[in-house]
């Protein structure tokens, strides 16, 4: 496929798992496209949206996509820089078993009935050290099947996952304001510069992001920034520059907010990832 990089990781017949980079060419709708096999696909770099029908998402590092088999999609990417994804999928008997009854539908084999999920920052700590852990050669194939198996779950259960109910117009609003963080990930945002920027007041896109998104625009847009930095950790040796470049204050405010999200601070979590590759 034009203006991509495919990455095969891990395919053991039960869990396949690729890294996904696109250069983002396409600002504008692409032709059509198709996914060959029903898979998840996880965001962690850079955002992009993807429309199916009427209906559009966010894809970036808050949110798990759910494509389907046989069914047309298109993107567009209205931020430079391109993207990346870990991309995942199980055999369907083993999706059907995992995955909650509510969020399928049957024809030939299992699909999802939605488009898009938000994942909790357990999930995106998971997508990283997948990814650094395979790229690494880090973890063998069973322990990786396992830690893919526990992210699906995680990503999809019901305690974890967030669906929005607002209506398509605050929706298409929440999105705006995405792609507007994701295009300066580092700057340090007001309500009033993002409002100014949008259209709207602070506190009606305050109200209107709490709806959609279930919690608050500066929590979200933190998780963003601690997810780039997932993203960089495994090959970064200056954590105070990496904290500068995603617009921390300090190398201590950086790792404290990564601590207080992740569990562990960025150089402990490095060092999980890359354990077994000394």
């Amino acid at each position: 496929m034009s203006g991509f990089t495919v990455h095969p990781l891990l395919d053991t017949g039960t869990v396949t798992v690729s890294d996904v980079l696109c250069r983002g060419d396409c600002r504008h709708r692409s032709a059509e496209e198709c996914a060959r096999a029903t898979h998840l696909v996880f965001p962690y770099r850079g955002l992009y949206l993807r429309h199916v029908g009427g209906e559009q998402s966010v894809a970036d590092a808050n949110h798990v996509l759910c494509f389907n088999a046989d069914e047309g999609y298109q993107v567009s990417h209205p931020v430079s820089g391109g993207d990346a994804s870990l991309v995942l999928s199980v055999a369907p008997g083993l999706l059907s078993e995992l995955a909650p009854a509510d969020l399928l539908h049957r024809h030939d084999e299992p699909g999802f009935n939605t488009q898009s999920l938000r994942i909790d920052p357990r999930a995106q700590a998971l997508v990283a050290l997948l990814r650094h852990s395979l790229r690494h050669r880090a973890i063998e194939p069973l322990e990786a099947e396992s830690l893919g198996l526990t992210l699906l779950c995680r990503s999809l259960g019901p305690r974890t996952r967030h669906a929005s109910s607002a209506t398509r117009a605050r929706s298409r609003l929440v999105d705006r304001v995405k792609v507007l963080l994701a295009g300066d990930l580092g700057r340090r945002w007001s309500l009033a510069e993002i409002a100014a920027e949008i259209g709207g007041s602070p506190v009606y896109l305050t109200q209107v992001f709490q709806q959609v998104e279930g919690m608050p625009l500066h929590r979200y847009h933190l998780r963003l920034r601690l997810a780039r930095a997932l993203d960089l950790v495994a090959g970064c040796e200056d954590m105070s520059a990496l904290a500068q470049d995603l617009g921390f204050s300090s190398h201590s405010h950086f790792s404290a907010a990564f601590r207080q999200v992740h569990g562990r601070t960025p150089s402990a979590f490095r060092r999980a990832a890359l354990a077994k590759s000394a």
